[in-house]
């Protein structure tokens, strides 16, 4: 029997990756998004139907924070994850024959800023601020919503690398001379910012904040693997267990793309360039160490657990697209 996926946000990096793959699987993949293609957001019986018999759920809906944090940023990022995954509860809860697996999207920036030690579901501190808050209360709303028909899984996903990830712009960098590492040193506080849990606190020096991250092809494993073993529910962390430093990242980068030197940027620097390109620093200068205990523990072996191989697959992939 041909399975059934229903995937939410679907137009996003991880989301369309996940469609193309089940599909060349020949499953029968069906989307929802802000217009469609098969249901859209408000139509909750539109969505009820296609939830109805599916054999998965994944929700990957929600504003990427890839943006300045102003006020009305800030609004659509947390009402894009809440409204979202409220609206797939009440399908779910209204579904006669519910899928028995939903994974909903969430984030390892859930964990504090951490360079002393790895973060574990057991173990993990959760941290502070505005992308704390917005992982806290996405996992909130799916974990209050009762379905007992229905296993939840939040997918705490590290930095997802693969070609069309955060790693193009960094080779970029790189490839221009700038593959130095991010790093991090005092800047300006203001109200506004500290008050709204946007302002980056200095923490980590001389580029050691740590950088987890997945491969996009263990993201797909993942899944496979969490349908495949029905105890594990609830938070599961999506990450190599590998992480390294930013100064490794970016000398791993030089290595692969054979670029002899790359000029550092020095936190002043990465302040005005993430406010011309509207973004921000937090997103290089947060030190995030996370470890997948869960998936270690029950036996899941990733494709791609080194950072290195990760980057020559992803690099070379993009080699042969361009000439292919």
């Amino acid at each position: 029997m041909t399975d059934r996926i229903v995937i939410a946000g679907a137009s996003g990096f991880v989301g369309s990756y996940l469609a193309s793959a089940y599909r060349a699987r020949g499953a029968d993949v069906k989307l929802i998004g802000r217009t469609g293609p098969d249901a859209a957001w408000g139509a909750t019986a539109a969505i009820t139907d296609l939830l109805d018999g599916a054999d998965l759920l994944i929700n990957m809906a929600g504003k990427s924070v890839n943006c300045r944090y102003g006020a009305a940023n800030r609004a659509e990022i947390m009402r894009s994850r809440i409204d979202t995954t409220r609206e797939l509860a009440a399908a779910v809860v209204a579904c006669t024959s519910p899928p028995p697996l939903w994974i909903n999207s969430s984030t390892a920036t859930i964990y504090r800023h951490a360079d002393d030690r790895p973060m574990t579901e057991s173990t993990g501190e959760i941290g502070s601020g505005f992308s704390v808050g917005i992982a806290t209360a996405w996992e909130h709303e799916l974990a209050t919503v009762t379905v007992p028909h229905t296993r939840k899984v939040a997918l705490r996903m590290a930095i997802v690398l693969g070609d069309g990830s955060a790693l193009v712009p960094l080779l970029r960098l790189v490839r221009f001379g700038l593959g130095g590492p991010q790093v991090d040193g005092p800047w300006f506080r203001t109200k506004q910012r500290v008050a709204a849990g946007t302002f980056h606190e200095f923490r980590s020096r001389r580029g050691r904040q740590r950088f987890s991250w997945i491969h996009i092809d263990d993201v797909l494993g993942i899944i496979d693997f969490l349908r495949e073993h029905p105890e594990l529910e609830g938070p599961v962390n999506a990450s190599s267990p590998h992480s390294v430093d930013n100064v490794e990242l970016m000398g791993t980068l030089r290595k692969v793309l054979r670029v002899p030197f790359g000029l550092p940027a020095p936190r002043p620097l990465l302040e005005i360039g993430t406010a011309i390109i509207r973004s921000e620093t937090e997103l290089v200068l947060k030190s995030r160490w996370v470890a997948p205990e869960k998936l270690l523990a029950a036996g899941y072996r990733f494709e791609y657990p080194h950072l290195e191989p990760a980057v020559r697959q992803i690099v070379g992939s993009r080699g042969k697209a361009s000439h292919g």
